[in-house]
């Protein structure tokens, strides 16, 4: 069996996935949260659909892949385009800084 060869399971109900349109992350000194939340218009609150736990270093290795990944979408696809975010969702911190996506 290859060594560098993964086996990756992936559940049904996984691979359908949850829809997010927010993300809030915050850090500490050991860890990244990212909570993946789902926000409808004109309802002030959002639920959190799924939260994930790195840390800094997995958190780099995302950022990257993110990064390179949208580089080859805009490639074939052409630039993002980015609009304000006007959803009023809160914000929350676990005692780091808190970021909005």
């Amino acid at each position: 069996m290859d060594q560098n060869k993964l086996n990756i399971e992936l559940t049904d109900e996984v691979a359908e996935g949850q829809y997010s349109n927010m993300a809030i992350i915050t850090h500490s000194n050991a860890e990244f949260i990212v909570d993946f939340v789902k926000m409808m218009p004109g309802v002030p609150k959002g639920k959190v659909k799924s939260r994930i736990i790195l840390t800094p270093e997995h958190t780099k290795r995302l950022y990257r892949a993110l990064a390179d990944n949208i580089r080859k979408f805009e490639s074939i696809h052409g630039p993002i385009k980015e609009t304000k975010a006007t959803d009023g969702g809160m914000q929350f911190t676990m005692g780091g800084p808190t970021a909005e996506a």
